[in-house]
C-alpha cells in the first residue's frame, strides 16, 4: 500500500445520475471546488460500484488516483460518504494498484475486437443451446470440449463480483492470480475452475460457433458471435484505487470470505 503526497489541492468530482449522488456532487463542489479531471490531483467518484467501474474505464490510462464515496446501491468498491475532512482523508488514503484484463476477440465474420475489463471477461451462450468450448492456457490445451453456459476469467478485484456468484474463488487483491471459472458447466460436471498465474494467457475456441453462438463480454463491452477469444492481464496499465485506512480492498475481500 502507498499513500498520496501531501499536496492534494485539485479534486475532480464525477457522479452517477441518482438524486443522492447529484445532491452530494453539488454540496462537495461548493465546499472543495471541482476541476477538470485531467488537471486534478485525484478523482472522487460519487455513486456505487457501477460508477466506480465506469470511472476506472474512462480514466484507465491517465494514472489518476480514484477515490470512491458511496452514494449508490452496491458499494463494495467505495468508501463511506462524509462531506467534511475530504482532503485529509485523501492524504491518508491507501492506494491499491490494479491491472485490467485485455480481451482480444475474433468474430465469425473475421472481425477483430479489443476491450479491457476491470472485473472479468465472460463468454456466454447466445441461444438455448449450451456453448462448447476448448480452453487453452499459454498455448497448451487444458480442457477440451467444455459444455456450459459459458466461462469467465476474473481479476482479484472482480473475484467478489460475478465470479463469486458462479462459485468461483475469492482472490486477495495483492495476489498474482486470475480465476478461471465455468458458468453452469454440464460437462465435465465436476470441473469447478482453476487458479492461474496473472501472467497466463487464456485462449478460448468456440466449437460450432455458427450453430451454438457465443458472446464475449469485457465488463460492459460485448462482442457477439465470437469464435476465438484471447484473455490476459495488461500489466502495462496501472490504476490506483484509494481506500480509507482499515477499509482497503484487501480487508473487504477478506471480510467477504467470512460473511454469511
Amino acid at each position: 500500500m502507498t499513500h498520496l503526497p501531501a499536496e492534494i489541492e485539485r479534486i475532480a468530482f464525477v457522479a452517477s445520475q441518482t438524486p443522492e449522488a447529484t445532491a452530494a456532487l453539488a454540496r462537495l463542489t461548493q465546499r472543495y471546488g471541482n476541476v477538470d479531471p485531467h488537471e486534478a490531483d485525484v478523482i472522487v467518484a460519487l455513486g456505487g460500484d457501477g460508477l466506480m467501474l465506469k470511472t476506472l474505464h474512462v480514466f484507465m490510462s491517465t494514472g489518476k488516483p480514484i477515490y470512491g464515496m458511496h452514494r449508490g446501491t452496491v458499494g463494495f468498491l467505495m468508501n463511506e460518504y462524509h462531506e467534511h475532512g475530504l482532503k485529509e482523508r485523501l492524504h491518508d488514503a491507501e492506494a491499491t494498484v490494479i491491472h485490467p484484463l485485455l480481451m482480444r476477440a475474433l468474430d465469425v465474420d473475421g472481425g477483430g475486437h479489443e476491450h479491457r475489463a476491470i472485473n472479468e471477461v465472460s463468454l456466454f451462450r447466445q441461444t438455448y443451446q449450451a456453448a462448447r468450448l476448448d480452453v487453452m492456457v499459454d498455448g497448451k490445451m487444458r480442457l477440451r470440449e467444455l459444455t456450459a453456459d459459458g466461462i469467465m476469467v476474473a481479476t482479484p478485484a472482480g473475484s467478489t463480483a460475478y465470479n463469486l456468484s458462479t462459485g468461483g474463488p475469492i482472490i486477495p487483491i495483492g495476489s498474482p492470480l486470475l480465476a478461471l471459472t465455468p458458468i453452469s458447466a454440464f460437462r465435465p460436471r465436476r470441473w469447478r475452475g482453476a487458479l492461474l498465474p496473472d501472467s497466463a494467457v487464456v485462449t478460448i475456441e468456440v466449437l460450432e460457433a455458427d450453430k451454438r453462438p457465443v458472446a464475449a463480454v469485457a465488463d460492459h463491452d460485448e462482442v457477439r458471435s465470437v469464435k476465438h477469444v484471447e484473455i490476459r492481464m495488461d500489466h502495462a496499465i496501472e490504476m490506483l484505487m484509494l481506500f480509507d485506512p482499515g477499509h482497503n480492498l484487501d480487508e473487504r475481500i477478506l471480510r467477504e470470505q467470512f460473511s454469511h
